[in-house]
Order: structure tokens, then C-alpha cells, then sequence
């Protein structure tokens, strides 16, 4: 049985060519789908590669389903996935095709878990966010709720960007700065993009009632990680924790994940975030916003190049007594997710992989065992705490 093919959507993109270039370091030989022919062969020249290129509208559905084939992995980078994606993902789900993306929107995640249904009837497995958002939180998530065992009932998990150098990594404190200097012009304008959305959690509704995930704006609440002898702050954030961690814990009361990247700078950033997010729903706002933000000083250069990746999981029970915790460090954000995006679709191309059809989490799509293996190659790795810090 030959291997399934791999279709790359955004190859010209930041995060396209990083998953190009890990595709061909795993001897793959892509197709690549974009709106440029020209665009895509110069991209694939600058790697010394000759790969196929097929023309087509993104967000046509009508494009993409003459152009996929039950037998196809589609990889797409094409954000914002709420804008861009949808189709996509669609055309994927009814064509029988596996499909990973690396939205870091919870709530496209959340719409392409709305197509469950449409995927296991037609054999597809959909997993969403397969890069830092949100596979780190969900293998540090499984880890520790595996190893706290059945009374675990609540996780938290936390992500951070760090630098290397001088001093310790897991002891750096995040500040304002890097939230701009370790990330892209899209990653930020994502982010203001994610506070005018409704967001969502898993948890009781209300008290005594079955969990399931509930409505919720992004930056609700602020929870604080005590990690190597540093307090982190995140703000609440929608990840596809919510969505793939109680498929493979069901015994789950409540999931949580937080974005740490702004240091002390948090808990204002959270406060502005909850102020701003009813003029962001406004669409001439946020035109004016994502034009300012292409404007401003160093919006086009790249990200610094010591950045570095900590997540954090906290695993509880009933009571919310600490169980568990689990840490895992890696590579920068887009470097991660590149790797992590080209070993899965290698993976679910493979002709000895099975992949159960459905809309799941990276942990119930791969297994968990599979799934840290992946993770190490891409540089994912779980690091013990130093003894000298405190819990």
C-alpha cells in the first residue's frame, strides 16, 4: 500500500515554508496548493526541490473538493482560519481526507469539531491546532493526568515563551517585549482577533450539572503557575484542550488553559482585553486595528531567534489538591510548530497508520505514547523541576 499523499495549503507563508522545509527533511514530496503557481515553484526551487503545484481558490469549497482525494493528508497554514479555513477544512471532511492545521483560533477548533460527524462518515480524521497551539497543552495535559491517575478531575495548563542563553530558561520571566519580539505581525493581529471572539471553557455549568464545554470570552480569568521558583500569570484562553482532553479523560470535571506571555504585565493586558473586547466586535474596529498593527515599528520583521517554548499541566482532584505536574520545553513557537506539523502528516500518511475517522485531540488521534514520540522529535521535551524551586 503506497504512502497518501501530502497537500500543503501556505507554503509562501512564514509558517507554510517552515513546514516545507521539515516535510522534505522527512523525505516527503508535497503538493503544494495556493493561489500562485509561480509563488509555490519559487518556493519550492529556494529548497532545491521540484514539487507538483495546483491552482486553487482557498476559500472555495468547489476549488478544494475537485482538488482532494479520500486518500490525501491536507496540511494548511492558511490563516485566519475563521476567514480563510473554513472551506478547507470542509472539503477535507467531505472528501474522506485527513486534515491538520496550525490554527492557534479556538474558535475555528471549535467548528471543526462541529464536523464530527460529517468526517466519520466519510472516514476523515480531523485534528485542528497540531503545532504549539495546542499540542504541547495536550500532551503536558495527558501526562500528568495519567500519571496522577483516576482521582485526577481538573487540569490547568499554562503556555510561556522563554530565551535562551545566559542563565537558566525555565527561570526566565516573560515581559511585555517579548510578546512583540518572539512572535509575528500575524500571530499578534491573531490575538487581537481572539478578544472580540466568544470563547469558550469545559466545565459544570453550574454546580452539580454534567461538564461540557460552555461559552466564554478569552481573558476571563487569570491563574497563576508556580514553576523552577518563578510565579507565571496566563489569562484564560480557548485551546483544543478543552475540546480533545475530556475524549481522552473522561472522568473530567473541568480543563483550563492560559496564555503566559506577558509576564506582570498580565493581569492589566487581561483587564484591557475585557474592556476592549465589545468595540473589537465591531468590524470597521477591527479593520482599523489589523492596518495599524501592519504599520507599526518592526510589525514586518522576524521573530528574535533565542526564543524557547515552557507549558505547563497541573493535574487536581475533586477537592482541587495538587496531583501532578508536568513541564515541557521546546523550540520557538514557529520552529515547533513547523516539526510537529511535518511529522504528523508524515505519520497519518504512512501506509501502516490508522487514524480512527472523527474530529479528536492530538492525544486520542495518535495515542498518547505515539504522540510524545512525535513531540521529541520535533524537540519537545519533558524537563524535571530544579529541587531548589518552590512549589
Amino acid at each position: 500500500m503506497d504512502s497518501r499523499r501530502i497537500v500543503l495549503l501556505g507554503a509562501t507563508g512564514y509558517t507554510g515554508q517552515r513546514v516545507l522545509r521539515e516535510l522534505l527533511k522527512h523525505g516527503a514530496e508535497p503538493t503544494l496548493v495556493g493561489r500562485s503557481c509561480a509563488r509555490m515553484r519559487a518556493v519550492a526551487d529556494r529548497f532545491g526541490a521540484d514539487l507538483p503545484v495546483a491552482q486553487a481558490d482557498l476559500t472555495s469549497a468547489a476549488d478544494l473538493s475537485r482538488l482532494l482525494e479520500s486518500s490525501d493528508v491536507v496540511v494548511s497554514t492558511v490563516g485566519p482560519f475563521m476567514e480563510l479555513g473554513m472551506a478547507t477544512v470542509t472539503a477535507a471532511a467531505r472528501a474522506g481526507a485527513h486534515y491538520l492545521d496550525s490554527t492557534g483560533e479556538g474558535t475555528f477548533a471549535r467548528f471543526v469539531f462541529e464536523l464530527d460527524s460529517v468526517a466519520t462518515a466519510r472516514g476523515a480524521a480531523l485534528v485542528p491546532a497540531f503545532g504549539y497551539d495546542y499540542v504541547p497543552g495536550n500532551l503536558a495535559g495527558a501526562l500528568a493526568l495519567t500519571r496522577a491517575g483516576e482521582r485526577a478531575r481538573h487540569v490547568d495548563i499554562g503556555y510561556f515563551i522563554t530565551r535562551s542563553g545566559p542563565g537558566d530558561p525555565l527561570r526566565y520571566r516573560s515581559t511585555l517585549r517579548d510578546a512583540w519580539t518572539l512572535t509575528t505581525g500575524g500571530t499578534r493581529q491573531t490575538l487581537v482577533g481572539a478578544a472580540a471572539e466568544e470563547g469558550f471553557a469545559y466545565r459544570p455549568p453550574r454546580p452539580g450539572a454534567p461538564s461540557r464545554l460552555v461559552d466564554e470570552r478569552a481573558a476571563k480569568r487569570v491563574r497563576t503557575f508556580h514553576y523552577a521558583g518563578v510565579r507565571r500569570a496566563t489569562m484564560t484562553v480557548p485551546g483544543s484542550e478543552h475540546l480533545g482532553l475530556p475524549e481522552a479523560f473522561p472522568q473530567l470535571e473541568s480543563v483550563e488553559v492560559g496564555l503566559g506571555w506577558f509576564g506582570r504585565w498580565t493581569r492589566p493586558v487581561q483587564i484591557a482585553a475585557g474592556l476592549q473586547a465589545p468595540l473589537l466586535r465591531s468590524a470597521r474596529v477591527r479593520s482599523a486595528l489589523t492596518r495599524l498593527s501592519g504599520r507599526l515599528p518592526g510589525a514586518h520583521r522576524g521573530p528574535d531567534s533565542d526564543g524557547r517554548s515552557l507549558v505547563i499541566a497541573e493535574a487536581r482532584d475533586g477537592s482541587g489538591r495538587h496531583l501532578a505536574r508536568t513541564a515541557l520545553t521546546g523550540p520557538d513557537p514557529y520552529e515547533m510548530t513547523g516539526s510537529l506539523l511535518a511529522w504528523g502528516a508524515v505519520r497519518a500518511a504512512a501506509p501502516d497508520t490508522v487514524l480512527k475517522p472523527g474530529a479528536h485531540g492530538p492525544v486520542a488521534a495518535f495515542g498518547l505514547d505515539t504522540l510524545a514520540l512525535g513531540a521529541a522529535e520535533a524537540g519537545v521535551h519533558e524537563v524535571a523541576e530544579a529541587p531548589a524551586s518552590r512549589r
